[in-house]
């Protein structure tokens, strides 16, 4: 049961301590001498330990347990001890989602209107959240709870990933003591960029000895959730647990994909079907469902080419192991919960996705998810992909399936993620077990339901206030309802009747069970569409009090109930900071544009030897311009090897290095080519200055240039680039000085032991007219000079 609010007032946090007011006597032995012991700091008696688990990027109809066609057996098992919740909904994109979970405030309340790398100005998507909206996780640390994160943090402005902070939104300054995983919106699970707190780490095995990132933040959750167990027994914990799985690259140990073998041999639309007739047999949606209907946009399986079939069938196979392997993984913690004697008294969300699968993989699906966004999807043609088909989902894919599976595993609804009018994007099914506060087992909820709501469910589960100041601010109110009220009365009345949502100029309003939406955008067209005005879009009108599936649009025969949903809806998007609706994703990729922060101005700047995990906001930006790359090192007395700067990954990127003890530059076009030019001769014992000149073409984007290297000033080796990545180097991994951390950008060196083994006094990077030298030398002096002077 819930735990019963104490007499101690939690609605100020930090609770204010108070002085004390007794007698103090001159001598301790006195018999008047009487001190209280100290007291710890607990929630009320009976608040329950919880933990959070947050799959990413997957659809209702994806997982055995609302029908779908990848087995969680250990979702299933929760499921069946307690309650399956099948009207929760998401905001339909990641960053959004997770801020809006974690505050319980709508996503545009707390400035997460987007992802974090497409902020603006707007005060509903600047990705800032303000301290007037205090976390969950902060809140029940402050009344007494341990905290933990472990896998994706996904809600840092991206000008505050650096080294250098500031640490406020980062988990451990939201609220978590512990934190352990990654800061973007993807990571490469087998060569993931990890962070241990705010320090950078390493995975400590490689994918042929058996590192996945799944596996390794399991452990440690485990690791941290048993030692608070033996050091503090009577302190309950809050645990949140956010593999990056299954968002792309669809990483996963190949005898996992191979269960699936044949699985999905028979299309998309095949399993369309199959997915509604078991998802009617378990009853996660009314016997009398229609199935919606594939959209024009959407290709037919039989109109894909007979070539890049058994592509697409792996590409599923994959998905499927991938899923199934992080289900594994999560029963592996319920199970070392279970050995501590704690699950019962364990409140247990498993939310099975932060919004629909995602259809941003193209039509065809790719290998390398980075090509598609610089624009460079149709140089993986059938032929490509065919032969890369035994690698898909292994350490050299960075893998996503086509749009059709997407749809598929989003059953029976329309859309997928991105569009947050349809519940294709929003609808998620979800787990809550608490057999200490729970009567019912196996059961399910109908109640309408958002992400929103966990927060409070959690704090009234935990017998805790919302708290109405934290650390001398102010708070506003928290906007989501609790859950509660339904955990042991299948019957009652909802108690969310309206809930708005918005993504891309994407919209829809639930009221009362009537559902008014327009999709504005499509998913996978991620730069370039021609989006209508805003107020041309088509809007929709379902009844899903009869039409539980959002199938048969009524707009047209009731018009006067869509127009009141419109003006509902705008009621709502101005009271909620969602105005005003912006769809141009190619101004807010540019920061200048966009109106957020720059951490790098100028045409300069200086890296130094021990400085790595730069993500590609913190770096100067060297894409589409001429620009030059400038290093002092000291080669050693027996030659020199090693990386002196890289940027990227096996999946795209560039590096400056030595091989054999020459100086070697790499450019890796998307994993499609590699561009290498060389050094003629060996560099000398002792210090030297090293340069890479890059003379681009010009005349658009991604275009290629001539390489020359310098070595002291003088001409060493020149090459051709011909083509560069416009857009992205990698989500995930960044710029490092000495080194290559994850996966190895050049074919000459491996992920591991690839640092420099001189030394790296510093290195310049320069564009436009910084870039030029006319000694081809940069005066070390100088530069660090004019660096200080910029600050």
């Amino acid at each position: 049961m819930p735990a019963t609010p104490d007499s101690l007032s939690r609605t100020i946090l930090p609770i204010p301590d108070k002085p004390f007011s007794g007698l103090i006597c001159y001598d301790g032995k006195d018999p008047a001498s009487h001190f209280d012991p100290i007291s710890q700091l607990r929630p009320p008696k009976g608040a329950p330990n919880v933990l959070v688990i947050l799959i990413d990027d997957a659809g209702f109809g994806s997982s055995s347990t609302f029908g779908g066609p990848c087995q969680t057996p250990n979702a299933e098992r929760l499921a069946a001890g307690g309650l399956k919740y099948r009207r929760f909904h998401t905001t339909a994109l990641c960053s959004p989602t997770r801020q809006a979970l974690l505050t319980g405030r709508n996503h545009h309340s707390v400035g997460m209107g987007c992802i974090t790398e497409t902020a603006t100005g707007a005060p509903g998507y600047s990705s800032i959240l303000r301290n007037t909206a205090a976390p969950l996780a902060k809140t029940l640390k402050l009344n007494g709870y341990n905290t933990a994160q472990f896998g994706k943090c996904h809600e840092v402005p991206v000008w505050e990933t650096s080294p250098i902070g500031p640490f406020n939104q980062w988990p451990t300054g939201s609220g978590f003591e512990y934190f352990y995983g990654f800061i973007g919106g993807e990571a490469n699970q087998w060569y993931p960029t990890l962070y241990e707190g705010t320090t950078p780490v390493e995975a400590d095995k490689t994918p042929e000895e058996g590192y996945h990132l799944v596996d390794d933040m399991t452990d440690k959750a485990i690791g941290w959730i048993g030692q608070q167990k033996m050091l503090a027994p009577d302190k309950p914990f809050f645990v949140y647990f956010a593999p990056g799985a299954t968002h792309a690259p669809h990483h996963v140990p190949k005898e996992w994909a191979d269960k699936y073998k044949g699985k999905f041999d028979d299309g998309w639309d095949k399993l369309r079907e199959r997915t509604f007739a078991r998802q009617k047999e378990l009853g996660v949606i009314p016997a009398d469902s229609e199935l919606t209907k594939r959209h024009k946009e959407i290709p037919a399986w039989d109109e894909m080419p007979e070539e890049m079939k058994p592509v697409l069938s792996r590409q599923a196979e994959v998905y499927a192991g991938y899923m199934e392997y992080t289900d594994h993984h999560v029963g592996r913690l319920l199970d070392s919960i279970e050995k501590l004697g704690i699950l019962d008294d364990t409140l247990v969300y498993y939310i099975i996705g932060d919004n629909g699968a995602s259809a941003e993989g193209t039509l065809n699906g790719t290998f390398n998810e980075m090509l598609n966004f610089n624009g460079m999807s149709a140089f993986e043609t059938p032929q490509y992909l065919m032969g890369k088909l035994d690698e898909l989902g292994g350490p050299n894919s960075y893998n996503h399936y086509a749009v059709g599976w997407a749809h598929a595993m989003n059953t029976p609804y329309q859309w997928t993620k991105q569009v947050a009018s349809h519940w294709g994007g929003t609808r998620n099914g979800t787990i809550v077990h608490w057999p200490s506060g729970i009567k019912g087992k196996g059961e399910q909820r109908d109640q309408f339901h958002h992400v929103i709501d966990v927060a409070p469910t959690i704090l009234e589960a935990a017998g805790l206030p919302e708290p109405t100041i934290v650390e001398g601010v102010q708070q506003t109110p928290i906007e989501g309802v609790s859950m509660l009220y339904s955990f042991n009365n299948a019957d009652a009345p909802e108690q969310r009747e309206t809930q708005y949502f918005e993504m891309f100029g994407n919209r829809g309003i639930y009221h009362q069970g009537w559902t008014a939406v327009t999709r504005h955008k499509t998913p996978w067209l991620l730069i370039g569409e021609k989006t209508p005005q805003f107020d041309d879009d088509v809007w929709e009108l379902y009844d899903t009090n009869t039409d539980w599936n959002q199938a048969r649009d009524l707009s047209k025969e009731n018009p006067d109930k869509l127009h009141e949903l419109q003006r509902l809806w705008l009621i709502e998007a101005v009271k909620y900071n969602v105005l005003p609706l912006d769809d141009d994703i190619a101004k807010k990729m540019d920061p200048d544009r966009a109106g957020r922060p720059i951490l790098i101005k100028g045409n300069t700047q200086i890296l130094f030897g021990s400085m790595g995990r730069l993500s590609e906001n913190c770096v100067l930006n060297i894409k589409n311009k001429s620009h030059s790359v400038s290093a002092e090192i000291v080669v050693p007395d027996h030659g020199a090897q090693g990386v002196i700067i890289a940027q990227g990954a096996n999946i795209g990127g560039w590096s400056l290095y030595v091989h054999a003890n020459k100086l070697k530059y790499c450019y890796n076009l998307g994993g499609l080519k590699f561009f290498y030019v060389e050094a003629e001769n060996e560099l000398p014992a002792g210090e030297h200055q090293v340069r890479m000149e890059f003379a681009y073409d010009g005349g658009g984007l991604g275009k290629g240039g001539n390489v020359t290297l310098y070595v002291d000033g003088s001409k060493a080796g020149e090459g051709r680039v011909d083509a560069t990545l416009a857009m992205i180097f990698s989500a995930d991994d960044g710029c490092d000085v000495g080194r290559d951390t994850g996966a190895a950008v050049s074919q000459d060196y491996g992920p591991i032991g690839n640092a420099f083994n001189g030394t790296i006094k510093g290195v310049q990077l320069a564009i436009a007219d910084a870039a030029e030298e006319a000694d081809h030398k940069v005066d070390p002096e100088q530069a660090l000079a004019l660096a200080m002077a910029r600050q």
